[in-house]
């Protein structure tokens, strides 16, 4: 799934939609896995001031794309509803995502209850390890969200 597709799914918009490509892979179990992907240009307003000369994609940001990236693997649940982060444990941070890095995001549900989802999430570059994390996101009804 592309951009425009993914669209449909999440509220998100540029600049704040940070998913590139998305496919959800079943297993032999019945197991759901997002295959995420984003393309770091070098011309996100993240870089700008992270840091001049030596621009590194923030924390907070890599956080944010293991998110979207998350959100796929609820899609059906999803319509008309937005997903919020209600939690955040073990994030890891190994090693630094720069403009022309390519990140791959993998994210799966470990568990969930009615509409609180529990998913571990890791950006690889180039087959390694770059973050890693547990989240926590609920989903609100847009009316009770305010979103449109």
């Amino acid at each position: 799934m592309k951009r425009q597709e993914i669209k449909t799914f999440l509220p998100h918009r540029e600049p704040m939609l940070l998913v590139d490509e998305i496919n959800v892979i079943t297993d032999e179990n019945g197991k759901e896995t997002a295959k995420a992907t984003y393309f770091v240009t070098g011309n996100e307003f993240f870089l700008q001031g992270h840091f001049p000369g030596n621009p590194v994609v923030p924390g907070v940001i890599l956080c944010e794309i293991m998110g979207q990236s998350s959100s796929m693997l609820m899609k059906e649940e999803l319509v008309g509803r937005t997903p919020f982060f209600t939690g955040m444990t073990d994030v890891r941070f190994k090693r630094p995502a720069v403009p022309k890095d390519t990140l791959e995001i993998t994210a799966r549900i470990y568990n969930r209850r009615a509409l609180i989802f529990f998913v571990e999430a890791t950006i690889n570059i180039e087959g390694e390890l770059c973050a890693s994390g547990k989240f926590t996101f609920a989903l609100v009804d847009n009316e009770r969200a305010q979103v449109s």
